[in-house]
């Protein structure tokens, strides 16, 4: 089996993922792409994207992120504040709750367990 990879990312054609029915204020759009998925689902990884907006977040599974291009930032239920923009990396653990604000179309690189 052949190892799953994009040789530039950065060409990816995303598809529309939906606005999705978590929405606090604007009108943000997900969009993605599934680079790989374990058969079970146990696991996968690949790339998302997200316009500006805020949203209610929880993150059912451990998530890495690897922020790619745009900004915003990420609120715990406890206050904490992450910003996000190109460089960022995040774990999110699973659980974790909040809100995400997105100022600037966000995409991200991800993996998931």
């Amino acid at each position: 089996m052949p190892t799953p990879h994009w040789p530039k990312a950065s060409t990816v054609d995303l598809e529309d993922w939906g606005a999705g029915s978590n929405t606090l204020a604007g009108a943000p759009r997900a969009s993605g792409k599934i680079l790989s998925q374990n058969p079970d689902g146990s696991s996968e990884c690949g790339l998302w994207s997200c316009t500006s907006g805020t949203r209610k977040v929880t993150f059912p599974a451990d998530e890495f992120c690897h922020f790619l291009s745009g900004r915003g930032s990420y609120v715990h239920d406890n206050g904490e504040e992450i910003p996000v923009e190109a460089g960022t990396l995040v774990f999110f653990p699973a659980g974790w709750t909040g809100i995400s604000i997105i100022t600037e179309t966000l995409t991200k690189a991800f993996m998931c367990r």
